[in-house]
Order: structure tokens, then C-alpha cells, then sequence
């Protein structure tokens, strides 16, 4: 919105300067890193005072919990990020297509990560929303993002590419709408999980989820840059360069967040965060038509869905083969595996960050790699 500003330079020559996105970034990271310092306190201390903890001990993960003093930490901590977030964007981002379906899909998410997290605190319900209405809500944000980009002439034809790492040219140029719906549905849905597995340990989903941010920060700017994705052979994608403000925007309320996250937790994020941060990259991953590296980049959550399927499965494969059913890992996700190897919470934490980075260093190589 303040982008807007810039057309007032001949009043005030610096003003210019809001017409490059890579300011608009800095600014929108500075705004969200200070509003997530500034209300964070507050809502920390209304959670508490609202007794916006779990307060009951988790049958898997109970005996960790009270090891490491987490039973009664507010939750909810992903207000904290939603509200820098979306107003570090809205001040600082040109809207457009992209930036609306965007926020659009982190609003809904972030609303039914809500409702599941005041159900567990405040009604005591340990499972919080069914999994019909997670689907549901899940559902809505797609259908209505997939009607959206299909429907604006700036997205009806480049939303329909499908691209790969490795390849200079789009592997399908034309999706037919049904594979696309498919398609995206999986991936706010996959990563929507993956993280919300991922966010077990004291600033361990937030810490990786700042390395991904920032991976497609870079990857949202080469894609709304025209001469960028020619010399690196990706995809142009008109006015997705505005992304790019919003990846700063959440990678500055992710470092306010980390703040108070951190080894020992003064608040988690909760379903309202894990939830809504997964649909939002896994959204961008597709309208600046990068998803498939957004597996590589998002590696360490990756790695935690599928040590979940691998325990569930190979579980429910021995009791059926043999009447006793064995486990691939001591716990699964897989971070309480190391947990239970002995490992600190905290080098647990470092060590899967290292990964996270190592991760979102192998995706970036992608786009040089053609």
C-alpha cells in the first residue's frame, strides 16, 4: 500500500526508492520483525493470563513434555506471526493476484489453526477440530485460491505451468484445471501437516520455516524479474516479484517470533502458526511455479512427514504379519527419535536448522542447475 508513495517523488525525491522491491522487502521484514516484538509480550501475557496452555500431558509425548517444562506454555503463538505478517505485506507490498490468493489461503489456515488450538486449551478437547472440518477448511482455501488465479487475467494461463528443477522449459505448459486443483490441494495440505509435525520442539519449525522463507524470498524475485528468468531459463511470472516482499515480511515476524520461541519456549505457535505457515509456502511454491523444489527446500519437513507414514506404516505391516506391531524409530516425528537417543532438545534443534539451511542451499542450486 505504501508502495503507492513512490508516485509523490517529485514532492520528496527518496520516496523513489519505494518503487524497488528489494527496499519494500527490508522494509516489510523491519515492519513485521518490530510489530512481532511489540505485540509479543502483550499476547504472551494475555495467553497466560487466559490460561492458553495445554493442560493436559499428551499419551505420546507426555513424559517429554514435563521433562522439559512445556506443559503449561501458552499456545497460540502463531497470532503473533499472522498479525506481522499480513500487516508488514498489506504496508509494504503492491497488491496484486499473487499477494491476495497469498494471504488469502494464511488467513483461512491461520482461522482453523485457531478454532483447533481453543478447542484443546479452552474446552479441553486433545483433538481439537475433527478431521473432516481440517479438510474442510483446507478445501475452502484451495478451491476458492484455484477460482481466484484462474479467474484474473494476470494468472488464468501462468498458474496452469507446471515446472521442474532441472528443466529450462515448463514439462506441462497447460494443466488441465482438474490436475492443477489436484495438484495444489496436496500441497497446502502436505506442508500444512508436515510443519505442524515439525512443530515439536522449541523454535524448530520456526527456525526452518525462516531458511525456506528466505529461499523463495530469492526465488519469488527471480520469477517477477524479467531479465532473471531469461539468463537463469525459469519462469516469468508478471508481478510474482511481489511475493517477495511478503517472504520478508515472514521472515522478519518469524525472527520476533523465534525470540520468545526459543530454548526454553515462552510460547509455541500452536496450530494457528504450523497450520497456516504450511499453506502459505506450499501456495507460493505453486504461483511462483517452483513446487517440486519446494520438497528440496522444505527437506527437514519433508524428512518429519515421512518418518510419521514410515512409523504408521510399517507398524500397522508388522502387527498384521505377525500379531505384535514394531517401530521403525523409538518415536515418531522423527526429532522425538533423537529425543529419545539422549539428545538435547537444543542440539536437536541446531542440528536439524543446519539441515534446514543445507536443504534450502541445495533448492536455490536449482536455479542455475538447467
Amino acid at each position: 500500500m505504501l508502495s503507492y508513495l513512490s508516485e509523490f517523488e517529485h514532492y520528496f525525491g527518496p520516496l523513489r526508492l519505494l518503487r524497488y522491491i528489494s527496499v519494500r522487502t527490508v522494509l516489510g521484514a523491519g515492519t513485521s520483525l518490530f510489530i512481532g516484538f511489540i505485540i509479543g509480550p502483550w499476547l504472551i501475557a494475555r495467553f497466560r493470563a487466559l490460561k492458553f496452555g495445554q493442560h493436559y500431558d499428551d499419551d505420546r509425548t507426555g513424559d517429554l513434555a514435563q521433562r522439559f517444562d512445556k506443559k503449561n506454555t501458552p499456545t497460540m503463538g502463531g497470532l503473533i506471526i499472522f498479525i506481522s505478517v499480513f500487516t508488514g505485506t498489506v504496508l509494504w507490498a503492491t497488491p496484486n493476484v499473487w499477494v491476495f490468493v497469498a494471504l488469502f489461503v494464511y488467513t483461512v489456515l491461520t482461522a482453523a489453526g485457531w478454532r483447533d488450538d481453543y478447542l484443546k486449551v479452552v474446552h479441553g478437547n486433545r483433538d481439537g477440530i475433527s478431521s473432516g472440518e481440517k479438510i474442510a477448511w483446507q478445501s475452502l482455501a484451495t478451491l476458492v485460491a484455484l477460482a481466484v488465479l484462474l479467474w484474473h487475467p494476470d494468472s488464468a494461463m501462468k498458474i496452469r505451468e507446471l515446472w521442474v528443477p532441472f528443466f529450462k522449459t515448463a514439462v506441462i505448459s497447460y494443466m488441465p484445471w482438474w490436475l492443477l486443483l489436484v495438484l495444489i490441494y496436496l500441497w497446502i495440505v502436505g506442508f500444512s501437516n508436515a510443519i505442524n509435525l515439525t512443530d515439536g520442539l522449541d523454535g524448530l519449525a520456526v527456525g526452518c520455516t525462516i531458511s525456506v522463507a528466505l529461499v523463495f524470498g530469492i526465488m519469488a524475485y527471480v520469477a517477477g524479474n524479467i531479465k532473471f528468468a531469461e539468463y537463469l531459463l525459469t519462469s516469468y511470472v508478471p508481478g510474482a516479484g511481489e511475493l517477495t516482499v511478503l517472504c520478508g515480511a515472514l521472515i522478519g515476524a518469524c525472527m520476533a517470533f523465534l525470540w520468545y520461541n526459543s530454548h526454553p519456549a515462552e510460547v509455541f505457535m500452536g496450530d494457528t502458526g504450523s497450520l497456516a505457515l504450511g499453506g502459505l509456502i506450499g501456495v507460493m511454491a505453486f504461483m511462483i511455479h517452483q513446487p517440486i523444489t519446494l520438497v528440496i527446500v522444505g527437506g527437514v519437513f519433508v524428512m518429519e512427514a515421512l518418518s510419521v507414514i514410515m512409523q504408521v506404516g510399517w507398524f500397522k505391516y508388522t502387527r498384521r504379519r505377525g500379531g505384535v506391531g514394531q517401530r521403525l524409530f523409538l518415536m515418531a516425528p522423527i526429532h522425538h527419535h533423537f529425543q529419545k537417543l539422549g539428545w538435547p532438545e537444543t542440539k536437536v534443534v541446531l542440528r536439524f536448522w543446519v539441515l534446514s539451511l543445507g536443504f534450502a542451499l541445495a533448492g536455490l542450486a536449482t536455479l542455475k542447475i538447467r
